[in-house]
C-alpha cells in the first residue's frame, strides 16, 4: 500500500436523528461479551451499543502493545471476544500468529479497501492523528516559545519537558517512530529521535500519561493521541493542540474478533455496530478520531483536524518493520521506561 498524504477537511455537524441500526427486537438481548479496548469515550460508546442491541460489554483497557503480549503469553487459550482500537501494527501481527477470527461484516463493504484486511482478520474504525499538547503557562514561565515541529522537540530549551509514551507498548506512539523514519529517512530519522530523547525523562506505559501530565503542569509538551488532548483543551486546562509542520502519523485504529471467542455472533453483531453509520458516528461523538466510514457525519468538535498534515500510516510497511525498529529503540532508549 502506497503511503497516502490525506488532509480531512472537517466540518460536518454530527447527526442526532433516527438510530437505522438499533434493532426493535434485540435477538442477542441479555448476552454479553468481553473486549480488550483501547480509546477514550469507552463507556458512552460501549452504553450505546449495549442500548441498540441489549448485548452487555465487559471490557479490559490496555494499549495494543499489551494485548499482543498477553496473547502471546497465553499461548492460544482465549482471552476474549473481540478487540476494539489501538495500533494496526499490533493488530496485523495478531492475525499473522493466529490469534484473530476472520470476519468480513456486511457493513464493511462501506469502508474503503484500503482500510480493510484483505483476509478478514480486521477492518479499520477510524484514523488516530497525533499532536503536541502544550501547558501555555510553563511556556509563559520559561520564557520559551511553543515547538512547530518535530525537529523542534529536540532542541535543548526543551530538556525534561517532553513526555510520549513507550513505543513498544502503545501502537500510536510507535507510528510516530515510524513516520518520523518515513519522513526524514532512516539516518537523520534516528538523529531526530536520539535528539526528542534526550528531553523526555521517562517514557509512559500509557499513551494518554504524556498529554495529561502537559495538562497537570508536569511538562510542558506531552506527544498526543488527538482524541485526548482535545478533550483536556475542552475542559479548560491551559493547553493547546499544535501539530508538527513536517506531518503528523495518521495511524488505522481496528476492530476484530478473536480467535476462539466464547460468544461468536455477539462478537460479530459488535463489530457489524462498530462499522455501521450509526456506530461510527457514536463513537467520533465520544472519541475525537475521524471515522472510516465517508458517509459518517463528522462532529463540529472535530474541526482542529481541518489544517493538519496527516500522513496516513502504511499498515504493511510499518508492520513489517515493526520487530526491527522496536528492537533498535528498545536497545538505545529502553532504560528509560517506566
Amino acid at each position: 500500500m502506497r503511503k497516502t498524504t490525506i488532509l480531512i477537511a472537517l466540518s460536518a455537524i454530527l447527526a442526532t436523528a433516527s438510530i437505522s441500526f438499533a434493532q426493535t427486537d434485540k435477538p442477542l438481548k441479555g448476552q454479553s461479551i468481553s473486549i480488550f479496548a483501547a480509546a477514550t469515550g469507552i463507556d458512552e460508546t460501549f452504553a450505546e451499543f449495549t442500548k441498540d442491541t441489549g448485548i452487555k460489554v465487559n471490557y479490559l483497557e490496555m494499549s495494543s502493545g499489551e494485548v499482543l503480549t498477553r496473547l502471546r503469553a497465553s499461548k492460544g487459550k482465549n482471552l476474549a471476544d473481540a478487540w476494539f482500537g489501538g495500533g494496526v501494527d499490533s493488530f496485523m501481527v495478531a492475525g499473522q500468529e493466529g490469534f484473530l477470527e476472520s470476519y468480513v461484516s456486511p457493513e464493511a463493504e462501506k469502508i474503503p479497501e484500503e482500510y480493510r484486511d484483505p483476509d478478514g482478520f480486521w477492518t479499520g474504525l477510524s484514523l488516530v492523528a497525533v499532536d503536541f499538547i502544550v501547558n501555555e503557562d510553563i511556556l509563559r514561565e520559561k520564557g520559551i516559545s511553543a515547538p512547530k515541529s518535530w525537529i523542534d522537540l529536540g532542541k535543548p530549551e526543551y530538556k525534561g519537558e517532553v513526555m510520549m509514551s513507550n513505543p513498544t507498548i502503545s501502537g500510536t506512539n510507535y507510528s510516530v517512530i515510524f513516520e518520523i523514519l518515513e519522513i526524514f529517512g532512516e539516518e537523520k530519522g534516528w538523529e531526530v529521535i536520539r535528539n526528542i530523547d534526550a528531553n523526555i525523562p521517562f517514557y509512559t506505559k500509557r499513551g494518554s500519561a504524556p498529554p495529561n501530565k502537559a495538562a497537570m503542569g508536569e511538562v510542558a509538551i506531552g506527544i498526543d493521541p488527538y482524541d485526548v488532548g482535545v478533550k483536556l483543551i475542552a475542559q479548560g486546562h491551559p493547553v493547546i493542540s499544535v501539530f508538527p509542520e513536517e506531518g503528523t502519523p495518521g495511524s488505522l485504529a481496528p476492530v476484530a474478533i478473536m480467535k476462539g471467542a466464547k460468544n461468536v455472533e455477539a462478537a460479530k453483531a459488535f463489530v457489524d455496530w462498530c462499522l455501521s453509520k450509526r456506530g461510527q458516528e457514536v463513537q467520533m461523538a465520544n472519541t475525537a478520531k475521524v471515522g472510516t466510514r465517508p458517509d459518517a457525519e463528522v462532529p463540529e468538535y472535530l474541526r482542529g483536524l481541518k489544517d493538519a498534515k496527516i500522513i496516513l500510516v502504511d499498515p504493511i510497511k510499518s508492520g513489517e518493520r515493526r520487530e526491527e525498529i522496536l528492537g533498535r529503540w528498545q536497545k538505545e532508549f529502553g532504560e528509560k521506561t517506566e
